[in-house]
């Protein structure tokens, strides 16, 4: 006995009343239609609750089955088997198990695949790339926040004399250039890919002492060291990415959310790695520690006015950190 579907000759989108059915290993086509072939020529769509199955032939055209009951009983009898993936789907341990691998699978990933790679990439581009990359942001920058330094000119010569002729903590220091600008959003220092260490008027207003502007600096040449930047850049590219994939809409306020949690935990692991950098090269010139604790407590108090901690670790856990080195 046959099993009722309707036949698509896959030219048009006429609908023919067939019955189908299996015998000695052919295909049988009844009806509206008339035709068989070998059972090993077929194709049979996945199972998907209750919607209708699909039986596609070699030449294109099609049967679409809605007695689910009774086609999967016809498959049990040819001896046909869903692939492991299709079971899978069909059973909740196996999703269950699916689901648990897959997310083990990006959280170690995340944790340490991405760190990993990224790292690698930043270290193996070219010079010329970075240099880009950070002439293109300072450009920027100027245009829209920074302005030119109000600092006396005797002032920022005497800091940059005075940081270049310390001791670094670590060989092999990085080529850079000491910029001052004034912020219009408050107190802030960065360094950027290309070698620029950007120091703001108003963070060297705000800490009122030469030695507190040197750990700020040793702070920022640790990124550069370490090429925290560009690490994030690339880091923050593949996450993106991958918020975009699963949403499917880059611009989508859900795609950003995340992107942005994620992204912030290797920005304060950074952080935590220029702090260490600044306490080693303070501590390698004999300048107490207090003026990095200083730092932060002012930064503290003004962060309300000030984007200088929105990606770094509190200043309380900073300080509690800096003391035990001392």
């Amino acid at each position: 006995m046959g099993i009722s579907a309707a036949y698509f000759d896959g030219k048009t989108s006429r609908r023919f009343a067939v019955e189908f059915s299996v015998a000695a290993g052919t295909a049988f086509v009844t009806g509206d239609i008339q035709r068989n072939c070998p059972i090993d020529e077929l194709r049979v769509s996945e199972r998907v609750r209750n919607a209708a199955r699909k039986v596609t032939f070699l030449d294109g055209a099609y049967l679409e089955v809605s007695d689910n009951s009774s086609f999967n009983q016809l498959l049990a009898e040819t001896g046909y088997q869903d692939s492991l993936v299709v079971a899978v789907q069909q059973s909740w341990r196996g999703t269950f198990i699916a689901c648990i691998a897959t997310m083990t699978i990006l959280v170690f990933g995340y944790l340490y695949g991405l760190p990993a790679a990224s790292e690698a990439i930043a270290k193996a581009l070219p010079e010329q790339a970075e240099r880009v990359i950070g002439r293109e942001t300072l450009d920027f920058l100027d245009q829209r926040i920074l302005a030119p330094s109000k600092l006396p000119e005797a002032r920022r010569k005497e800091i940059v004399a005075r940081f270049k002729g310390l001791v670094p903590p670590r060989q092999g220091v990085p080529a850079y250039e000491i910029i001052f600008r004034k912020s219009k959003i408050g107190p802030n220092a960065f360094a950027l890919p290309s070698g620029q260490i950007i120091l703001t008027d108003e963070i060297v207003q705000l800490v009122q002492s030469d030695d507190a502007v040197i750990g700020i600096l040793a702070h920022e040449l640790a990124h550069l060291h370490e090429r925290h930047l560009m690490r994030r850049v690339i880091q923050s590219s593949v996450i993106g990415a991958a918020a975009m994939a699963l949403s499917g809409d880059v611009s989508s306020i859900v795609a950003g959310i995340p992107t942005i949690m994620l992204d912030l935990k290797y920005s304060r692991d950074a952080e935590r790695e220029a702090d260490d950098y600044a306490i080693a090269m303070l501590k390698a010139n004999g300048i107490d520690l207090s003026n990095l604790t200083l730092l932060f407590e002012k930064i503290g108090e003004d962060s309300e006015g000030s984007s200088y901690l929105s990606s770094h670790p509190p200043a309380s856990e900073r300080v509690e950190r800096i003391l035990k080195e001392r």
